[in-house]
């Protein structure tokens, strides 16, 4: 996995027209950058908030984050690469939205939202042979562009948005567990935003019941028989249920109800 920097990103958004940021739709609050968005806005470029993964999530709930990021100003939509479901819907979406054409589309968002996976649907099985985007040598190895279709083109490129926040953030937005500096830390905020969402979220992942996260963890390592010179190996632990959470073994989904964003 390799991160690209801000400025970067910032340089291939400046040949960009449309910015697509792809966020996790079981918590698409906390998958999303300010700063990427922030950027955008200063550069006059209009974001598109695309919620992956949305085959998890009710669709109520999708039209409530549509609309709490409509009040931001923010034009949002939802679809799952992995089901291929609304990926017509986000064409339309994309032509309809695009400023000019040919329109240019720059693909962003955190390890682990699936931008791969839409990149892969959008570009589709009839995509044009790549070539790196001209006019700056310093971009040729990582950005590419491909043809969508006749005047859409899409900017693809190996980095991700550097992840930013505490534990919990870092987590959820797809540091790798084996890079946390607090596995343990980052599990039990995980665990205890899991089961506000959904109390039987740890009881179907992992068949353990309770309420105590370090519990949780010690129970988990000690059902795969993870223990070294007698003791419980709990940030292994620890790591495997952020991992969980990535694969969708452990499954929740974070409401705008649940951050107070919605009536």
């Amino acid at each position: 996995m390799r991160l690209a920097d801000f400025g970067e990103i910032k340089g291939a958004m400046s040949k960009a027209n449309l910015i697509l940021e792809v966020l996790d739709a079981r918590d698409p609050w906390t998958t999303r950058s300010r700063k990427v968005e922030e950027m955008a806005s200063s550069m006059g470029k209009k974001v598109i908030l695309v919620m992956n993964k949305s085959d998890l999530v009710p669709r109520e709930v999708l039209d409530e984050w549509v609309e709490v990021f409509r009040k931001e100003g923010l034009k949002a939509t939802y679809i799952s690469a992995r089901e291929r479901m609304g990926t017509m819907k986000l064409r339309r979406f994309i032509k309809r939205e695009a400023p000019e054409f040919p329109a240019v589309v720059l693909v962003v968002g955190f390890p682990k939202v699936g931008k791969s996976s839409i990149i892969n649907v959008l570009k589709g099985r009839s995509s044009a042979s790549t070539s790196p985007i001209p006019g700056n040598p310093g971009y040729t190895r990582s950005f590419q562009l491909f043809r969508i279709e006749r005047k859409l083109y899409l900017v693809d490129s190996p980095g991700i948005i550097p992840i930013e926040g505490g534990p919990l953030e870092m987590a959820i937005r797809g540091c790798p567990p084996e890079k946390l500096n607090n596995p343990i830390e980052a599990a039990s905020s995980l665990i205890e935003r899991a089961l506000r969402a959904d109390p039987s979220a740890i009881k179907r992942a992992y068949g353990i019941e309770g309420s105590d996260p370090l519990s949780i963890i010690e129970e988990l390592a000690r059902k795969r028989g993870w223990v070294s010179g007698g003791e419980l190996r709990v940030e292994e632990a620890a790591r495997q249920i952020i991992r969980d959470y990535h694969t969708c073994k452990l499954n929740f989904y974070i409401s705008p109800k649940d951050l107070g964003l919605s009536s």
